[in-house]
């Protein structure tokens, strides 16, 4: 039977066109373009670049204008970067408003969320199903926290006065990233100006500061305390009572303890990065894949393992081969939740002090700093916890958000392999070039609450309004008119 979106989608009379193309298994990075019965996914800007991953198929018919809306599914990046590669607004919602049912990955990460050219076509598709499903235990935290009013009555345009949005300068720092970011967070700081000049309040740091630091040293010792704990072991021996020291931190979090590279800090929280840590739990990946293939019903493929002895695997020198990382998720014997759910909590207290103690509606950030690399590149590896493609960590732990186009780059940087010997000695063999003419999609983040999606299209649509920044791609524009035919 259908998905409960898909269902919900026909019954409030949307026409259901396609199924689109989309990484392999949900996978995401550049391996995520590719899938055995699609082929490999591009770019509608650029058709030898990355069109974002996994929901990429999704992405591509948006900005390709060849249909109104897509959905997709995202557990770390997969709406948001697919959206924002295509010039394309992309909603992940709060986890517990929307069904996952039908979904591979059912997860308290997962979220089924729209892609439209618009603000206030993703709130229609919102408002077509999203609420409570008996099929879906999570979204009965939805019921009595939906608007009374359409959301798309939220996507109005008009001012922003009485509105304060945050501005999240660590996924902007310039100091710790590489010069394949800037040209983005320059444009991001242009929309700085134009929600300014909207009326909202910015609540801004300022370059190099920190929106969230002092509420992660006050918090995070405590509300995600095993990890911590663990990741300063010379401060926390085993043998050691570790409550005075714990006690000594929350009294003065100037004394808390961070590495060389700054952690724990809000980009890195979650152990992996932002970009990487998509919250998921020990087992989680292998008891979200059997369950979906009991619901199945396949008397060819029942467990985890049956999937990787009776599949093919593509070798490509540049990526890991797939079986490796699906072996590692079939070892797992049991499913242990506690730990990502600690990380979620942890991260829900720290990001609603914050709108607290700063009056907060929404904070703003890149969607992604890096813009699409080439697919036959290497991936631009992480920097300081910034990811190669999207920042995902906060929005995955159940806060909604929004990617909304915020213009176009004029140049890029792209990474290369080494190919000469005097190179080999640069990180990883690869090494970056440019700068190399190219207009490729920018996109701004707006991410706030649980359930405050409302606040969050009226923030968006003002400014979609204010700057249009949505072209469609040089080879697919609108179609010409279509000449009358003879009588």
């Amino acid at each position: 039977d259908d998905a409960t979106f898909v269902k919900r989608l026909r019954d409030a009379g949307a026409i259901v066109l396609a199924k689109s193309n989309m990484g392999e298994y949900a996978a995401g990075g550049i391996p995520g373009t590719r899938s055995t019965f699609g082929g490999t996914n591009c770019n509608a800007y650029d058709t030898e670049r990355d069109p974002g991953a996994s929901s990429g198929g999704s992405g591509n018919s948006v900005g390709a204008n060849l249909v109104t809306c897509a959905i997709g599914e995202e557990t770390g990046t997969s709406v948001r970067e697919p959206a924002k590669n295509a010039s394309s607004v992309g909603l992940a919602p709060t986890r517990e408003l929307v069904s996952a049912d039908g979904m591979m990955d059912r997860g308290v990460t997962t979220r089924v969320g729209p892609i439209c050219r618009t603000v206030r076509d993703v709130a229609r598709i919102l408002d077509a199903y999203a609420g409570h499903d008996p099929k879906d235990e999570l979204t009965a935290f939805s019921v009595g926290r939906k608007p009374a009013q359409p959301y798309a009555s939220f996507a109005r345009g008009g001012r922003l006065d009485g509105i304060r949005i945050g501005v999240v300068r660590e996924y902007m720092n310039r100091e710790l990233f590489t010069v394949a970011d800037s040209e983005s967070i320059t444009l991001i700081e242009r929309a700085i100006d134009d929600l300014r000049a909207l009326g909202a309040t910015i609540v801004d740091p300022g370059p190099g500061g920190a929106l969230f630091q002092d509420a992660v040293n006050r918090y995070a010792p405590v509300w995600r305390s095993e990890a911590f704990i663990r990741q300063f072991r010379t401060q926390f021996p085993d043998s050691a009572n570790h409550f005075p020291a714990l006690i000594d931190l929350y009294a003065d979090p100037t004394r808390v303890p961070h590495d060389s590279g700054g952690r724990p800090n809000i980009r890195s929280f979650g152990g992996r990065g932002s970009g990487g840590a998509a919250g998921g739990d020990v087992g989680g990946g292998k008891y979200n894949m059997e369950t979906y293939l009991r619901e199945r019903g396949d008397a060819n493929i029942k467990t985890y393992r049956d999937l990787i002895e009776k599949a093919n695997f593509w070798d490509d020198a540049q990526f890991t081969n797939r079986r490796t990382g699906m072996m590692a998720t079939d070892s797992a014997k049991t499913l242990a939740v506690g730990e990502s759910l600690q990380d979620r909590f942890a991260l829900q207290t720290i990001v609603h002090a914050v709108f607290a103690q700063q009056k907060l509606d929404a904070v703003i950030y890149p969607s992604g700093s890096v813009p699409a690399s080439i697919l036959t590149n290497p991936e631009e590896p992480r920097k300081n916890d910034r990811p190669p493609g999207v920042w995902s960590f906060v929005n995955s732990r159940g806060f909604p958000a929004m990617t909304v186009p915020a213009g176009f780059t004029t140049h890029v940087y792209d990474r290369v392999r080494v190919t000469t010997p005097r190179d080999s000695t640069l990180r990883d063999s690869t090494r970056l070039t440019g700068p190399i003419p190219a207009r490729l999609p920018v996109g701004i983040d707006f991410l706030g609450l649980p359930f405050r999606e409302p606040v969050l299209l009226r923030i968006a649509s003002a400014y979609e309004t204010r700057t249009k920044h949505r072209v469609p791609p040089p080879g697919f524009g609108p179609l010409p008119p279509r000449a009358s035919s003879p009588r």
